[in-house]
């Protein structure tokens, strides 16, 4: 089958959660023989027209210069762009900025949406951004062949707000085993000594919640948050901070086995995720052996179980950190690397 991608920044994945999600798939559906095309913003660092088998068709996107409306233009080029190819599937990841473009897409193709999660409840948007959102959401059900939900909870969403059913289609990781101490070196930590995040620095990602109870603990152990932190909220954030010198923002990191080696020797590793489906992060983090402290949310909690810490506020941040230390916590370790089978 000829299967397009659509919704993403790009692959290889230099971004965040779907585009990590988009290059694994990618791989994945040309292995077994497939033709696929992924679009990509013509901003994505990666310029060559194939990519390990996949097809890159590259899309004029203006978002550095026009701000987010530039999505629309993207989302809306890259749909266009598929009326002049033949794919049997056009798999659109999200539906936030491509809802309103929906009605272009070829006749002929069956279009899947994976429903993402709950765009509306980000923090950042303003009441009318929301509120467009949550019109964009329900175009989305209303125009696909297909949904797709990556967790249970938005497969419980759509069921009970739109009466629709979506195909539950869980994520997966790589059991990680390739460990080496020495990667830690360029971040100044020590196995085991150190906590960590990794996350787009957004306020529903639960940052500065975290970060406050990283204060209150008033201790020298090294805090090491990961993600760009080149935006407004970032800027916030690293100033509000700065002071103490034990929360180190090192940016984004896209290598995966450094990521992996990160997650698999810090002491607590912390998911703040508030909106949306299940994060391939988090399933990264229980294939590297990270003990988990998880946002208290349905998401996190149809994922983890028991075999998690969890904080709604920052006292339970506090009280994590101060009571709890991975060498107690093998069984839930181990729960959480099976789960990834």
């Amino acid at each position: 089958m000829r299967i397009a991608i659509l919704g993403t920044r790009g692959i290889p994945n230099n971004y965040g959660g779907f585009e990590q999600f988009a290059e694994y798939l990618a791989l994945g559906l040309v292995n077994n023989g497939h033709e696929v095309t992924v679009y990509n913003s013509d901003t994505h660092p990666y310029q060559e027209s194939t990519w390990n088998g996949v097809n890159i068709k590259h899309i004029y996107d203006p978002e550095n210069k026009i701000g987010t409306a530039g999505q629309f233009v993207y989302d809306f080029l890259s749909i266009l762009d598929t009326r002049k190819k033949d794919f049997d599937i056009i798999l659109e990841l999200g539906y936030t900025s491509s809802s309103v473009s929906f009605w272009l897409h070829p006749k002929k193709s069956i279009v899947v949406t994976n429903m993402d999660g709950l765009e509306w409840k980000r923090t950042k948007f303003s009441v009318k951004v929301q509120k467009f959102l949550q019109w964009a959401e329900s175009l989305a059900v209303r125009k696909s062949d297909h949904l797709v939900s990556d967790s249970t909870g938005i497969e419980n969403y759509l069921k009970k707000k739109y009466d629709v059913e979506s195909t539950y289609i869980p994520y997966g990781s790589h059991l990680f085993h390739d460990e080496n101490i020495s990667m830690l070196d360029a971040y100044s930590v020590k196995p085991y000594a150190y906590n960590m995040l990794i996350a787009r620095l957004e306020p529903e990602n639960s940052i500065e919640i975290i970060l406050d109870g990283i204060v209150q603990a008033n201790n020298d152990v090294p805090f090491l948050v990961v993600g760009k932190y080149e935006t407004k909220f970032g800027e916030y954030l690293t100033n509000k901070f700065r002071e103490h010198k034990n929360i180190k923002f090192i940016g984004g990191i896209y290598d995966i086995n450094s990521l992996n080696n990160l997650r698999h020797f810090s002491n607590l590793y912390f998911h703040g995720h508030t909106v949306g489906g299940t994060n391939p992060s988090l399933l990264e983090a229980m294939a590297s052996s990270a003990l988990i402290c998880a946002n208290n949310n349905e998401f996190n909690s149809a994922i983890l179980g028991e075999d998690a810490f969890y904080f709604s506020t920052v006292n339970d941040v506090l009280e994590v950190l101060t009571q709890v230390s991975h060498k107690d916590h093998n069984d839930k370790i181990k729960n959480n690397r099976k789960k990834n089978y």
